[in-house]
């Protein structure tokens, strides 16, 4: 069962289809007694890297080699986040082009609702050829699916 502050940090993140949650700890806080700004995007990462395994890349590149690449990322810090607390992550892909999609996330911290927005460009790279390649087609079809999910309500 949810508690309150779950549930309204589950009521921002209803528009990101793909949401990774974890406890603030300790030790990610820095001297001047709030996490340190590396955090928020590793919480992106975490996020990010959840829906690229829904969406198959992450399968992908183990058996050939294609796979993401992250071309850039941004992060506007909008709150400090201090111990103790629990931080929820939302990812969601707002364009596909032919070799790079775009992802946006949101960070909501369960004391202080929404902590960061971020985005980030990936690109579908082959290792192999060390070239970007066309974003496949199973891949556009399971973004396509999960997106579909906005709005679900889950726990």
């Amino acid at each position: 069962m949810q508690t309150e502050k779950e549930n309204s940090a589950a009521e921002w993140l209803r528009q990101y289809p793909v949401r990774f949650s974890m406890p603030v700890q300790w030790g990610d806080q820095d001297s001047f007694g709030h996490v340190n700004n590396l955090l928020y995007l590793r919480w992106c990462e975490s996020a990010r890297i959840e829906y690229l395994i829904e969406a198959g890349l992450w399968g992908m590149y183990l058996k050939t080699r294609v796979g993401p690449i992250l071309a850039s990322i941004q992060c506007d810090f909008r709150q400090p986040v201090n111990f103790p607390d629990h931080v929820h992550t939302g990812a969601k892909v707002t364009r596909i082009g032919n070799t790079s999609f775009q992802m946006d996330h949101l960070i909501v911290s369960e004391s202080r609702g929404v902590v960061a927005e971020a985005n980030s460009t990936l690109v579908v790279y082959d290792y192999n050829k060390a070239a970007s390649c066309r974003v496949p087609d199973e891949v556009r079809e399971a973004i396509r699916n999960i997106e579909a999910r906005v709005g679900e309500d889950r726990a």
